[in-house]
């Protein structure tokens, strides 16, 4: 049985991607991931102490423990609020409805 575990890391950009392949000790976690692939060092937007992290589409804290090729996905905030943004499309289609 090995030591370590291979996991990568994934964050996107809309003009770049990042897929890195990192190895951590057993038990590592997902903040330790994301500072061994060196991606906070190329994207200086990203802070360790501010990342929104998930494993394959599940929100995840920091000191969440990885398993063997699991990947690390650091999350970009919204633009815009969904809620919000739905809402002024019920609105402007109510607005449509009257005006025909």
């Amino acid at each position: 049985m090995t030591d370590k575990i291979r996991v990568e890391v994934a964050y996107a950009r809309p003009d770049r991607q990042w897929l890195l392949t990192v190895d951590l000790p057993q038990g590592g976690t997902a903040l330790e991931a994301v500072k061994a692939s060196g991606i906070l060092a190329d994207c200086p937007e990203l802070s360790a102490e501010t990342l929104k992290l998930g494993v394959f589409g599940k929100s995840v804290k920091p000191d969440a423990a990885l398993r063997p090729q699991d990947r690390v996905e650091i999350y970009r905030p919204l633009l815009a609020d969904p809620k919000e943004v739905r809402r002024q499309r019920a609105e402007a289609g109510k607005k449509m409805k009257k005006g025909v």
